[in-house]
């Protein structure tokens, strides 16, 4: 990947002159310290150095590496398990969605008691713009997964299934043919995912599809669905066309759904979790997904993969710091929902001051 110039350590991809301040640094130093990639040092809220910083495997260490696989294989299995089995009889892929929702709830409740940061938590005024975002992200994509209503999406899904060029059929019955299943087809459509949400990093025109997902300043588990219309379009398609081309059957659709849902919630939330080695190398986790969303321009630009991260690892964009610094993007600020809808309709000077 190319790299920036040196003194760029916003995310709002504009070029920053060395001469500004970073606005959240807090000292006003002309030569600031940098660390071993040239870039300038960033600390955490609780002052560690995040370039380089690692994770001291201790009890807690331990502890907070389980949660993140342990629930999200759980939930895959036990989704699996009830497609096969047809748990709920005619119901049964109502429940199944509810496993998958069920991810928001809980985590949101765990939030309250092992907050990574207490200054992440969130205020009233904030969860309602979440559930906003997640109610739109909601309504987009349930008619694909139930039928109690249609939207051109979902009508878009089947007819691209329905007449797809490709002599390919994934329409497995058995518990270990579905998570297989499912699993081939993210990882392929992680591929393009990856570079279709590099591309949006290192170029301004693109970025504003994707700004308004990384203005955020606080980390929770409902952040993940705050995505503007053409962010959708540019990135959220992906795996939906991937599984409509491949002759995905719908309950391998239901089962990609849970695993994302519940991965992806895990991703945003203001949880303390550790990578776990090995599944790490593979599967996007929280400690990964938090450096994608700091200030820090190195980390931002890195982990690309919210899902899969295995692509990272491969095209050298892979970020492993333990820790992350501030939040957000630009001048690290919360923009106003009128912003955070209209921004990809902004000036590129626009774009960059905010």
């Amino acid at each position: 990947m190319s790299q920036k110039p040196e003194a760029t350590v916003m995310t709002d991809q504009s070029l920053i002159p060395s001469e500004v301040v970073n606005p959240l640094d807090g000292e006003d130093r002309s030569s600031p310290e940098v660390g071993p990639s040239g870039n300038p040092l960033v600390r955490s809220e609780e002052g560690i150095i995040t370039e380089g910083s690692k994770v001291t495997w201790d009890k807690k260490a331990i502890l907070w590496a389980l949660p993140q696989p342990l629930l999200v294989a759980g939930s895959v299995l036990l989704v699996a398990t009830m497609l096969v089995n047809e748990w709920g009889d005619e119901y049964y892929r109502l429940w199944t969605l509810l496993v998958a929702v069920s991810a928001t709830p809980l985590l949101l409740i765990a939030e309250r008691f092992w907050a990574k940061r207490k200054s992440w938590l969130l205020k009233p005024d904030e969860m309602a713009e979440d559930v906003f975002w997640m109610a739109s992200g909601g309504l987009l994509w349930g008619p694909i997964i139930s039928d109690l209503y249609r939207t051109p999406v979902s009508d878009g899904f089947l007819a691209l299934r329905d007449m797809s060029p490709l002599q390919i059929e994934f329409q497995p019955t058995t518990i270990l043919g579905l998570i297989g299943a499912m699993l081939v087809i993210r990882f392929s459509s992680s591929f393009f995912y990856y570079w279709l949400h590099r591309i949006q990093h290192e170029s301004l025109f693109w970025w504003r599809m994707h700004a308004t997902h990384h203005h955020l300043t606080k980390m929770s588990a409902m952040r993940g669905n705050r995505t503007q219309p053409f962010g959708y379009l540019a990135l959220g398609l992906g795996t939906p066309m991937a599984l409509a081309l491949m002759g995905a059957s719908d309950e391998v659709f239901i089962l990609s759904a849970a695993f994302g849902m519940w991965n992806g919630k895990f991703n945003h939330a203001n949880l303390p979790m550790v990578s776990m080695p090995v599944w790490d190398w593979f599967f996007a986790t929280a400690q990964q997904h938090h450096c994608h969303h700091s200030l820090e321009r190195r980390q931002a630009d890195s982990n690309y993969g919210c899902d899969i991260i295995f692509w990272d690892r491969v095209f050298g964009t892979y970020c492993g710091d333990a820790e992350s610094g501030p939040l957000g993007a630009g001048k690290g600020v919360r923009l106003s929902i009128k912003d955070q809808l209209m921004l990809a309709f902004y000036s590129d000077e626009r774009l960059k001051n905010l």
